[in-house]
């Protein structure tokens, strides 16, 4: 199956049906007044994310979705049949932009989350509506809504724990089929990934996933290589896996090339927390493995584990290192959800690799709001009531 990531679609609406302008005339009845019937409204357009997708490739194909209109009524006061509303799949983890692509409308990142795209046209109204004791014989009907059309831009970011990153012929791919039943492209050459790929691992009863993404080198946010478009795929991360060819010339000019296009690409990959894997390891000896780790550790903070991903060394380390570092993730995404709602992880909240989140202001600080909170309420219960029903009745629409 082709992997696509992005596409710009076409969405429409239903028209809502007219009224009807009709009147009973039947045999023996003199005075059969106004029957016609309203119009049926137009279909919505939905989007929702399902399971078993990753990728858009059913979007280049067709562009354009269109919802049935509405019925129009009909004599008899019969209601015109409402428009066929259309329902588009797509991945978990599918991000939704204007026509622009400046605007975020809304991000899928649960199994069944469904937005509203579009809202069909409203049925018209037939004459019967108008009639009253001064207006026995109306002849005013309304005609159905109008449908509304837009183009949006649909962007799909991999929902991943753990990101791998590196240069090309790092060993990423490699690494990610020794712990996954991934079957990636393996090659001598560079650029042998052209587009993300995702395995699940297994280490110690435990399960993560971890997207590989093609290889990165200098420039490539100014689009050379392959860009760093796809780094997009692992924002979501909640730890980086960087591998460094320990049988290269320079490891910390790797290091720092990788690095610097992180923070020249932003969204906050800069500050996510990194495990360094010295790969490779297998073709050196211990002696000379020591002093590429000393070397890194003089422009780094982050651990640094040798492993390869051929013979299997060091890698039973490195996903328990990992899984650590997942599972500390998984917590603070928990606890965040918990102190806003369960609307999520705010903006200004990021994970940095601590017990305790990176953000202005901390969960220490929300907590402790929290309680005060709390204790207003208790002295004054009125207050709270009415803040209660405030809340209980606002509705974003």
């Amino acid at each position: 199956m082709k992997f696509l990531d992005q596409c710009k679609i076409f969405l429409a609406s239903g028209a809502g049906g007219n009224g009807c302008l009709s009147f009973r005339r039947e045999k023996y009845v003199e005075f059969g007044g106004p029957d016609g019937g309203n119009g049926g409204r137009g279909g919505h357009v939905y989007i929702e994310a399902v399971d078993n997708l990753n990728t858009l490739i059913d979007y280049r194909y067709q562009q354009h979705f269109k919802a049935q209109r509405g019925h129009h009524g009909m004599g008899r006061n019969r209601t015109g049949a409402k428009g066929e509303d259309i329902v588009l799949k797509v991945p978990v983890g599918t991000q939704i932009y204007d026509e622009q692509y400046e605007h975020l409308l809304a991000d899928l990142t649960e199994v069944g989350q469904t937005v509203i795209m579009l809202e069909g046209g409203r049925g018209g109204l037939g004459n019967t509506a108008f009639k009253s004791s001064t207006n026995q014989a109306p002849r005013k009907t309304i005609p159905g809504g109008d449908a509304q059309e837009m183009w949006i831009w649909l962007r799909l970011k991999l929902l991943a724990d753990v990101g791998l990153v590196g240069l090309p012929n790092a060993g990423k791919s490699t690494f990610l089929s020794a712990v996954s039943r991934a079957e990636p492209k393996i090659a001598d050459y560079p650029f042998t990934t052209l587009t993300p790929q995702l395995g699940v691992v297994y280490v110690d009863g435990k399960e993560f996933v971890i997207a590989d993404i093609p290889g990165l080198i200098a420039g490539a946010h100014e689009g050379h290589g392959l860009g760093t478009r796809f780094l997009g795929h692992i924002e979501r991360c909640g730890v980086l896996l960087h591998l460094i060819d320990a049988t290269g010339e320079d490891i910390v000019d790797a290091y720092k090339t990788v690095q610097e296009e992180l923070c020249a690409y932003g969204s906050g990959l800069e500050r996510k927390k990194q495990i360094i894997g010295l790969n490779k390891c297998d073709a050196l000896d211990e002696e000379l493995i020591a002093m590429l780790t000393e070397e890194l550790q003089q422009v780094t903070e982050d651990p640094i584990l040798p492993l390869s991903g051929v013979s299997g060394f060091g890698v039973e380390q490195v996903l328990r290192a990992l899984w650590g570092e997942v599972e500390h993730f998984r917590d603070h995404e928990e606890k965040a959800a918990r102190l806003s709602g369960g609307a999520g992880v705010p903006d200004d909240i990021y994970y940095d690799g601590d017990n305790s989140p990176a953000t202005e202001n901390t969960i220490e600080n929300s907590e402790a709001v929290a309680a005060n909170s709390d204790n207003d309420s208790d002295n004054d219960g009125h207050e709270d009531d009415i803040h209660t029903d405030r809340d209980q009745n606002w509705s974003p629409l």
